[in-house]
């Protein structure tokens, strides 16, 4: 199957084909021990897996700022995550929104380093040198269908960061040291 198909499978995606209108979930918030946990691989056709999809998505789009949440935030160690960085000042590639199973790093290149914040770290942001350049493959929910997915810039980090979720990693685990660690500013 050709890549070019692989991002027509991914474009023509969205949570409405999950079923479900998904339910808002509380988010957990570091030291919780399912943060440090590697999440287990999905099944990405079982309706309890394609449940938590709509869930994520649904709990995303009610948290203000936010651009990915990964099932071990919401509790369920489990390798599934939601992303849409829609309209983020610093996104120049965007595959709108969409959910990943079991996903995996298959290329990377160009290390950055830049500011961020996770909704399980809420007090803190950090400066994390990440991948700039990025393939990855992952599952749909509700199909299975295998996805490749090639971006860079906010996108990219926006995958890794939730990629890191899933193998029981945070921001803070990918720091320099504590200097890298900053207080959120609070916007009003």
């Amino acid at each position: 199957m050709s890549v070019a198909h692989l991002n027509q499978t991914l474009a023509t995606w969205s949570p409405a084909q999950l079923g479900y209108a998904g339910e808002v979930l509380d988010v957990v918030r570091a030291p919780h021990p399912v943060l440090s946990a590697v999440g287990a691989f999905v099944d990405p056709l079982d309706p309890v897996m394609v449940a938590l999809a709509a869930d994520l998505v649904a709990t995303m789009r009610v948290s203000p700022g936010c651009v990915g949440l990964a099932a071990p935030q919401v509790g369920i160690s489990a390798q599934m995550f939601a992303l849409d960085v829609t309209g983020h000042p610093k996104t120049r590639t965007c595959h709108g929104v969409f959910v990943l199973c079991n996903a995996v790093v298959v290329e990377s290149s160009r290390q950055e380093k830049a500011r961020e914040g996770c909704m399980s770290v809420p007090d803190f942001t950090g400066d994390v040198k990440r991948a700039t350049r990025l393939t990855v493959t992952g599952l749909l929910p509700g199909t299975g269908a295998e996805v490749t997915i090639t971006t860079d810039a906010f996108e990219a980090r926006a995958l890794q960061h939730e990629i890191d979720h899933c193998a029981g990693k945070l921001f803070l685990d990918r720091v320099a040291g504590a200097h890298a660690v900053h207080p959120r500013k609070v916007y009003k």
